[in-house]
């Protein structure tokens, strides 16, 4: 997704609103690598998706090994179906959120501390 982003460049928009929504786009693009870094453990998630930017071809990170390689040849490869259609139901959520008047979301519950417990009656 990450080599995707340079085609918004030349997305041409005829409104701030359609800037705003390129720049989502670009963003959303960066996250799932940032996110595969993160929860690797890589404290410098944002250094590694910039330095992943940078490269070309099939240059990439590789999270289990945390070193950069040739994803092709580490194996290390996206189903195109599955990325395709995940980033075409994001747009269509994302159209259909912005052309809304309202949307209802739920709000976050707060979770109630665990108690110590016990079983009742027990004197304690």
């Amino acid at each position: 997704l990450l080599r995707c982003i340079g085609a918004l460049d030349s997305v041409a928009t005829a409104s701030e609103d359609q800037k705003i929504g390129v720049e989502i786009v670009r963003q959303a693009l960066r996250t799932p690598c940032h996110t595969i870094v993160h929860n690797a453990g890589n404290a410098n998630a944002a250094v590694v998706v910039d330095k992943v930017l940078s490269m070309e071809g099939a240059q990439g990170y590789d999270a289990l090994t945390d070193k950069f390689v040739d994803m092709v040849e580490a194996g290390i490869i996206d189903p195109t179906k599955v990325v395709r259609t995940a980033v075409q139901d994001a747009a269509g959520v994302a159209s259909l959120l912005t052309t809304a008047e309202a949307v209802v979301c739920e709000s976050p519950k707060e979770e109630s501390a665990a108690g110590g417990g016990g079983m009742g009656g027990m004197g304690g």
